[in-house]
């Protein structure tokens, strides 16, 4: 039987190799899952809902992007942003579409699915696997990229804030009047940091508002395939 001493420190080597196992857990590649959604879509409520099923798997970082271009029908999205909408814009060449449509869930930033059907998103998930690209880190108040290959040279890096969790918004007017939608992890802002260029670098990161999370995305430029992925 060990001596209390002995015990002692064999629970802080414990505990210590379980913060070592849980920070090298933190810092495992992620896959990113963007849903592109709308408060005056009909069809969209599916796919928040499957956004919401998968929005606590482990190494998954989903993220709700509502998009602008279906106010028109008589409900503003109450987080729709034009820069939201031109993000989704940049994906349809590479991903081989003529132009946006919701709901479209795009993972890793080069497959994309409709979402609404159940199993769609999980199974999107599991074929493209995970971000691979440099290391990524946030501290609190600074954004570390490691070394690595930059595709073409350089890739963009983007902060966003979003609201972790699940939100419910009664709809009043247009297509879904008269519902309630959740939405899942709903994206606040998105901001360029600046670029990276294959050398390492780091970024000042602000501080976050609102009771925000942070996630920032190493992404090769004009809806290319996301590199790197962290949040805090």
């Amino acid at each position: 039987m060990p001596r209390a001493s002995n015990f002692i420190a064999l629970s802080s080597l414990g505990a210590l190799a379980l913060a070592a196992s849980l920070g090298a857990a933190a810092a495992q590649p992620l896959s990113v899952v963007e849903l592109f959604t709308s408060q005056g879509c009909s069809s969209c409520p599916p796919a928040n809902a499957n956004l919401i099923k998968v929005k606590d798997q482990p190494g998954v970082l989903a993220l709700s992007f509502n998009v602008t271009y279906w106010d028109y029908l008589g409900w503003k999205d109450t987080f729709g942003k034009q820069e939201f909408t031109q993000r989704q814009v940049s994906y349809e060449p590479p991903l081989g579409h003529d132009g946006p449509f919701t709901p479209q869930v795009v993972v890793n930033g080069h497959a994309d699915v409709v979402g609404a059907a159940p199993g769609e998103i999980e199974h999107l998930i599991s074929a493209t696997g995970k971000t691979g690209g440099p290391s990524l880190s946030l501290d609190g108040s600074k954004v570390a990229i490691g070394a690595g290959a930059a595709p073409g040279g350089k890739a963009d890096v983007w902060l966003v804030r979003y609201a972790k969790g699940v939100v419910q918004v009664p709809v009043a007017r247009g297509e879904n009047t008269g519902r309630t939608l959740p939405h899942a992890n709903v994206v606040h802002a998105l901001e360029k940091l600046g670029s990276w260029t294959g050398n390492a670098t780091s970024y000042a990161l602000p501080a976050a508002s609102g009771g925000l999370s942070t996630a920032v995305l190493v992404q090769s430029p004009g809806g290319g395939p996301i590199l790197a992925a962290a949040t805090n």
